[in-house]
């Protein structure tokens, strides 16, 4: 900051006295004590033996690059991480598992599930593994602030797309069913691309088939999605209340945050108040601020469970940032706090969220945790 001097200004030309200037700084600051700062130091502490082997395979793979080529690191062929507009579409360039039963053999496993005959408004999210998949290849699997790299401290694979069944939910639901549990039984964790939220029920059947343990459910929305029926079919307004009535999932342990709006059907509300759930809305959340938001919703979800599912709906952000929402609802969370869409925004935050999540996993050496409650394997 600086102020101007105190002395007095002549008006004759030339005898005005060149202002002096104070400098106030701020001498409590201690850049080694940033989060920026960490950061850097973090990454001087992270393997790259995963990088190096991924370069000599992409050569292996792909034919060393022409002789004009300086980098000898660069194939022919793209391989890999790079180029970010180049290559495979599946999930960050990951490996690409044709035979699914080799997935027990990674950390974690993307499923894409095409699905969208369960919207009741705008279609589309049958596309949505595709975008995601698309979009995902802008990213690194290093991420800055958090001071992890994917790539060195974790294994991941695409097994493709569940098989879903355009216009028959039910059907569609066993598919899903069956995908999610045998990925699950084989110890891998499940990370599933949407279509549209009636792949909640299904995706949770899958994984409570496989255990005899509680498990408790975290919901990000707008909107409440525990009703019983939506024109007469389980829709995408249903898939809580269906999960909630398997014996190892308790009510009490279903935690939904951002919940509000002009898109809350009764019927959904008089059901959580009937099953005694538990619903933060966005003014709730800015009252108690994020981190204490964090804390109860895993006090909840958490309480007497063994394990806790996490569903994240697009539309929980605010729609100005994720128009390719089927569902539009103003006032949800930030994308800081936290596709119809030609610039691939909406996939986009669809690939922040799951990258997110498998950071904190990795960072807190919690990847593999869910193997403990695998009791009851399926074997197809």
């Amino acid at each position: 900051m600086f102020s101007p001097s105190r002395a007095r200004w002549s008006r004759h030309a030339g005898l005005r006295p060149h202002p002096q200037l104070t400098r106030r700084h701020h001498p409590d600051f201690d850049r080694m004590a940033t989060q920026g700062w960490k950061a850097l130091e973090a990454e001087g502490q992270l393997p790259a033996t995963a990088w190096r082997k991924e370069r000599q395979w992409a050569l292996d793979m792909g034919l060393p690059g022409a002789e004009s080529i300086t980098d000898r690191d660069i194939p022919t062929f793209a391989r890999g991480e790079l180029p970010h507009f180049a290559g495979i579409n599946t999930f960050m360039k990951a490996p690409y598992i044709e035979n699914v039963r080799d997935v027990g053999k990674y950390d974690a496993a993307v499923i894409g599930i095409p699905f969208d005959s369960g919207t009741t408004y705008r279609p589309g999210t049958r596309f949505g593994p595709q975008g995601i998949r698309r979009i995902s290849a802008l990213y690194t699997p290093y991420n800055y602030e958090l001071g992890v790299d994917l790539r060195e401290q974790m294994t991941l694979c695409d097994v493709g797309d569940v098989f879903t069944i355009p216009a028959n939910l039910e059907k569609s639901f066993d598919q899903i069913t069956r995908g999610v549990a045998h990925v699950f039984s084989s110890g891998a964790l499940p990370i599933m691309l949407g279509g549209d939220h009636s792949i909640g029920f299904p995706c949770v059947r899958g994984i409570a088939q496989c255990t005899d343990k509680k498990i408790g459910i975290i919901h990000f929305d707008r909107h409440i999605d525990i009703q019983e029926k939506d024109l007469d079919e389980r829709m995408h307004t249903t898939p809580w209340f269906w999960a909630t009535n398997l014996p190892n999932v308790p009510a009490v342990n279903l935690v939904q945050l951002g919940i509000g709006g002009w898109q809350v059907p009764r019927e959904g509300v008089q059901v959580a108040r009937a099953r005694s759930t538990n619903v933060l809305t966005i003014a709730d959340i800015e009252k108690f601020g994020i981190e204490k938001s964090a804390e109860i919703a895993l006090d909840l979800a958490w309480k007497d469970a063994d394990a806790v599912y996490i569903s994240f709906d697009v539309d929980s952000i605010d729609c100005g940032f994720v128009p390719g929402t089927g569902w539009p609802e103003p006032g949800g969370f930030l994308p800081r706090e936290a596709p119809y869409d030609t610039s691939d925004i909406t996939a986009l935050m669809g690939v922040r969220v799951v990258v997110e999540v498998l950071g904190a996993l990795a960072a807190h050496g919690k990847l593999g945790s869910h193997r403990s409650i695998i009791n009851k394997p399926v074997t197809y």
